[in-house]
């Protein structure tokens, strides 16, 4: 929760700076982004490849594990194109590129808005980034916030996929509190497999 407002924080920091900029007829280079976005895909391999557990957990892998993860995919995916239907703004692909980020808010908004700029331009490319930034921190919250209600009424495997690829870090203390610490391995694997199939589905809906 308190690392979802600091992100906020410096995303509001950062429109204030750029309005400043702007109003001072400053501009900043148009490469900034996309070196900001490649130093985020250089963290995420960091973040993985250093995880001590993650020789244990390749060798504990089982097929039917990996049913939770594809299951977060799907429905995700499924509902964020139901979406789509009552939103006339943006297509279909736009909604799915936004449910794409499964929380993962600073990778997703960054790469949204770098991807979509040549299509829509950086006005719209930016509201894009922006809404899928509130959407995946909305994602990230309701989980740390819902998880007890999700374990109640939906099982205890709900709150790990509604916690995406937040399930390796921020969700997890929450996720072995009310779903039992017997789930933490299945948290972990679940937010690497959907942590790392983010930038390949956002990629690819915002290339459609």
């Amino acid at each position: 929760m308190k690392g979802s407002l600091i992100v906020v924080a410096f995303f509001i920091a950062g429109c204030l700076l750029s309005w400043y900029l702007s109003a001072q007829d400053i501009t900043i280079g148009g490469d900034a982004g996309r070196y900001v976005l490649y130093l985020l895909m250089f963290q995420v391999g960091l973040s993985i490849g250093s995880d001590t557990n993650m020789v244990r957990i390749l060798k504990s892998i089982r097929p039917k594990l990996l049913l939770v993860p594809l299951a977060t995919i799907t429905g995700t995916l499924l509902f964020s194109a139901l979406a789509a239907f009552f939103i006339t703004k943006w297509s279909l692909f736009d909604c799915l590129a936004i449910g794409s980020g499964f929380a993962y808010y600073s990778l997703s908004s960054i790469l949204i808005t770098e991807l979509k700029t040549a299509s829509l331009g950086v006005q719209l490319a930016t509201e894009l980034g922006t809404i899928a930034l509130i959407t995946n921190i909305m994602r990230e919250i309701m989980t740390l916030l819902g998880a007890p209600v999700f374990v109640k009424y939906f099982g205890r495997l709900a709150p790990i996929c509604a916690g995406g690829a937040t399930t390796m870090d921020t969700t997890l203390p929450i996720i072995t509190k009310y779903s039992g610490k017997e789930f933490a391995f299945i948290a972990i694997l679940h937010g690497i497999s959907v942590d790392l199939s983010v930038p390949f589905l956002v990629s690819f809906f915002c290339s459609l």
